[in-house]
């Protein structure tokens, strides 16, 4: 793992569009300067092993996965409370870019241990779309996933960086992501 000159840690509500904010923000910097990293990845494929599941159906966004999803946010719970760098320090291993987007921060004990680890370098953003916006996206409020840390972990106690809105309006979503595309590349 080679040290980062850039860490962006994305955080949002359920379908408001984190990964493709992270994938959009990957795509105008490149791969050889950017990687994603998300901390369900760890998680997930950790949750699989100790569970006999299929690992990559847990990856997309299923019906599959869903049948898990209450269980999986309780194990990685336990998991945290005895070790709160635990899917932290599996997401990183390995990534060698310089610039590092965190594409599914949830917790401020993963906002704490990325600054620990990582110090100056390490900016949040906030990803935020209307509930309408998000229902047009298939969101439905479900109890025990959306009123949980996982979900609402960070509404509270982190001043962002940046706030990204991302409503479906190309424009405005572009201004936003050349912003901070140009900031980072100031700091490469």
């Amino acid at each position: 793992m080679a040290a980062p000159r850039a860490v962006l840690l994305l955080s949002g509500k359920r379908k408001s569009g984190k990964d493709f904010v992270a994938e959009e923000l990957r795509s105008r910097l490149g791969p050889d300067v950017c990687t994603v990293l998300r901390l369900s990845g760890p998680l997930k494929e950790q949750y699989a092993k100790e569970h006999g599941l299929d690992f990559q159906r847990l990856l997309d966004a299923s019906a599959y996965k869903e049948m898990f999803r209450q269980d999986m946010i309780r194990w990685g719970e336990e998991k945290r409370h005895a070790d709160p760098g635990f899917f932290c320090r599996a997401a990183v291993e390995g990534a060698l870019q310089p610039v590092w987007i965190v594409s599914d921060t949830r917790r401020l004990s993963d906002v704490e241990w990325f600054r620990d680890a990582f110090g100056d370098v390490v900016q949040t953003v906030r990803v935020v779309a209307t509930e309408e916006t998000r229902k047009r996206r298939n969101w439905v409020f479900v109890t025990g996933v959306d009123d949980t840390e996982s979900e609402c972990g960070l509404d509270q106690g982190v001043a962002f960086d940046w706030v990204i809105t991302n409503d479906g309006d190309e424009v405005t979503l572009g201004k936003q992501l050349e912003m901070l595309v140009q900031s980072l590349l100031k700091n490469l």
